[in-house]
This record gives structure tokens, C-alpha cells and sequence, in this order.
């Protein structure tokens, strides 16, 4: 059983009802301030990521656009201060792992002179659930615009521990982290060792071993954005959007559905999809994005940024065009003929008249079947993995939010 302080108080902190007794509550901007130096042009480029910290954008591993050039505007970050980036009310705020210069939208703070602080056990608490949903106090904009307002975050009580305290929790929290990123490293990295396997298996199965297929462009096995709203739609049409703009920061695209009316979606919400359909990423193509539609959802709209492959039947099942896209020779293909060095894209045309290999409908029902049995299996394991990856995240998070608040005594 986990140990507890003895005696505690009551707090006027919002996120935190008690503390233990002999624990401070001060103002942010008593135990921080404000960093806000310009004119360092020749410092490296700073990204702020929400699982990396801030560390230089050239080792950050996703694509990132660097449209600033007045350098000498952007601001100065020192090693080990604290960044409130424009994601922060997600995921909390930022600790620099790297000296450097970042956006001007950021504020960057730093503790003072005459305060005891260990900036480590901060760098947990301002990554701890409770802190994080605090946030919401201070955020000002709507949506995409949201940011911490620096002013009232200042003005905001946080637990002050004394010193030796601060620092036993910085250590035990520092060590329990590691131990549970590196066991989460593992299971990634055999998560990905999986995803491996699984497309070795499609490409074993999609091999033409006996050279009788016959190849053929995608335009002439399926119908290329064959379905398309117009101008002239109904504003009122309601219709289901799939959005595919959001990438997290590993690079990684995600995906959300939502009902939505034609008058209040995005301008390239164009293409409709069927029951049937694989639609492929155009954009961001490095991200290897591909869905395939195999449910009754009707009136599916998509961004100009898929291209929507609708089978012919008699020549190709919609499985098997599925399976026959993801191979790696296409993926390949895809990849050699995008343009662009930050976010490559390929045309709907170019990607029509790629081939593919096609045999005729009876070896494609066998061989959708051995895919379906082999990477069914793979996926299983994969989906088990994943739990437990989840729940383990869960646990560190609980952890660190117990420790930093003082519901657990680790000194």
C-alpha cells in the first residue's frame, strides 16, 4: 500500500481541493517569469511537441513547414525553461530540452533567482492530468485559435513542496517514467515489427508467381472520382464528412467522421464515397494513408485530397483492389512520382494509371480469403498490444498525477 502524508489542507486551487499540510500554494508568476528576447537569428530552429517537449525542429520527426524567415523576430528559448505553445491547452506545457528560437506566438518562462525550485518535478506537473485539464481556465480563441492567456496563468496558485520534497519526487517520477517508456518502446517497436509482417504477407500473397495475371491501370479495374458535389448542391444537404486534416506530431493521420451540412463544410469537401470504395491519400502521401469502405454508411464526403477508386465489378472485387493498393510496389510507386519536399502529393490522374496485377475473380476470392485469415491474426495481436500499451499510458499518467498533487508521499 501506497504511502500517504499524514495531514492535509485545503486549498483555494481549483484543479487541487487538498494538499499536504506543510506544502506552499504560490502565485505562477511569484515562483516564475516571463522570457521575451528577440534578435537571435543564428540560434537553431525550435519545435514544440507534446511528447518530445521542445527540442530542435530538425530532429523532430515530422514534416514541418518553416514559413517564418525574419528569424531575428522569433523568440529565445534557453535549456530547461517552460514553453506554453499553441497546443498546451491539449497537452500541457512544454519543457526545452535545447537552447534555441521559436515561434513569437509562444511565451516562454523560466523560475526565478530567489526561488527554490527543481524545474523537474514542474516538468511533471505541468504534464499531469489535472494540471492539464486546468488549462481550459485560461484559454482564449475558439477552436484551431485556442492559446493559454499568459496574464491569468501568472495569477494562478500552483503547489509549492519544500525543496528536498520538489526533488525526491522530481527523482522517483523521472526513474518510474523511464522504466514505463521504455517498456512502451518494446511494444512499439514489436508493433511495428507486426505491421511488417503483415504487409510482407500481403505482398507474398499479391505475387503473380506464374507471370498469367494480367496488368492493368488503376482507371481501367475501377472509376477514379467518379461521384462529385458541385457548386450548385443543396446548401441544407446533410451528409457524413470523413476529415483526414488533423496529423498528430509522429506523423501519424488521423481520422474523424462527422454529420455535417454542405453550407458548413470545408470547401474541398467534394468527393462522395460508396459502400465498396478505397479512397487514397493524394497529399501528405508519405503518411501511406488508405481506407477502404466496407459499410452502409451513405452520403460519405470527402476532402480533393483523396482520390476515390470505385471497382468495376466484373473485372476487380472491391477487397481485392483494396488489398492490390497497399502493396508495397504501389506504395512505392506512389511515393516516386509525388511532388513536394514538406507535404509530397500526387495528382488523381498520375495515380490512374498505375498498375496493378489481376487475376481473374475466382483466384481473387481465394486469395482476399488467405489475406483476411493471415493478417486477421496479426491484427489481433496487434489490437492486444495496443490495450495494453493504453492501459500502461493510463497508469503512468495516474502516477504522475498522484505524486506531483501529494495524494502519494514518495520522500
Amino acid at each position: 500500500m501506497r504511502a500517504s502524508y499524514p495531514t492535509y489542507k485545503s486549498t483555494s486551487i481549483p484543479w487541487l481541493p487538498e494538499m499536504p499540510e506543510h506544502w506552499d500554494a504560490l502565485k505562477a508568476k511569484h515562483i516564475f517569469k516571463e522570457r521575451s528576447e528577440k534578435g537571435y537569428p543564428d540560434e537553431p530552429l525550435l519545435a514544440a511537441t507534446q511528447t518530445k517537449g521542445v527540442v530542435r525542429k530538425e530532429e523532430y520527426e515530422n514534416r514541418t513547414v518553416t514559413a517564418q524567415k525574419d528569424f531575428h523576430l522569433l523568440k529565445l528559448v534557453k535549456e530547461e525553461d517552460f514553453v506554453i505553445s499553441l497546443r498546451s491547452f491539449q497537452g500541457g506545457i512544454e519543457y526545452a530540452y535545447h537552447r534555441g528560437i521559436i515561434s513569437p506566438a509562444y511565451t516562454i518562462f523560466y523560475e526565478r533567482n530567489k526561488v527554490a525550485v527543481n524545474k523537474a518535478f514542474y516538468r511533471h506537473l505541468f504534464k499531469s492530468y489535472p494540471f492539464i485539464n486546468s488549462l481550459t481556465l485560461f484559454v482564449t480563441g475558439i477552436r484551431e485559435g485556442q492559446n493559454i492567456d499568459y496574464a491569468e496563468f501568472k495569477d494562478s496558485l500552483l503547489p509549492f513542496p519544500p525543496l528536498p520534497e520538489q526533488t525526491a519526487i522530481a527523482n522517483y517520477l523521472d526513474a518510474k517514467t523511464e522504466q514505463i517508456n521504455r517498456f512502451i518502446e518494446k511494444k512499439e517497436k514489436l508493433i511495428a515489427l507486426l505491421k511488417e509482417q503483415k504487409q510482407a504477407v500481403i505482398n507474398e500473397l499479391l505475387e503473380d508467381k506464374e507471370g498469367k495475371w494480367e496488368r492493368m491501370k488503376l482507371k481501367f479495374v475501377s472509376n477514379v472520382n467518379k461521384l462529385s458535389l458541385g457548386e450548385k448542391t443543396n446548401l441544407e444537404f446533410e451528409f457524413t464528412y470523413l476529415d483526414i486534416s488533423s496529423v498528430d506530431e509522429g506523423g501519424n493521420q488521423s481520422e474523424t467522421i462527422q454529420k455535417i451540412k454542405f453550407k458548413d463544410a470545408p470547401s474541398r469537401a467534394r468527393r462522395v464515397v460508396r459502400k465498396g470504395d478505397v479512397i487514397i491519400s493524394t497529399v501528405r502521401t508519405y503518411l501511406q494513408s488508405i481506407t477502404f469502405f466496407d459499410s452502409e454508411v451513405e452520403d460519405i464526403i470527402v476532402s480533393t485530397g483523396y482520390a476515390v477508386l470505385t471497382p468495376r465489378q466484373k473485372t476487380i472485387l472491391p477487397e481485392f483492389l483494396n488489398f492490390a493498393v497497399r502493396k508495397k510496389e504501389v506504395l512505392d510507386e506512389i511515393m516516386a512520382n509525388s511532388t513536394g519536399i514538406t507535404y509530397p502529393a500526387i495528382t488523381s490522374i498520375k495515380l490512374s494509371n498505375f498498375k496493378i496485377s489481376v487475376p481473374s475473380i475466382d483466384e481473387q476470392l481465394e486469395i482476399i480469403k488467405q489475406i483476411n485469415t493471415e493478417t486477421n491474426r496479426i491484427l489481433t495481436v496487434i489490437g492486444r498490444i495496443e490495450r495494453e500499451i493504453e492501459i500502461v499510458k493510463e497508469l503512468k499518467q495516474s502516477l504522475i498525477a498522484e505524486v506531483v498533487t501529494g495524494r502519494i508521499k514518495v520522500a
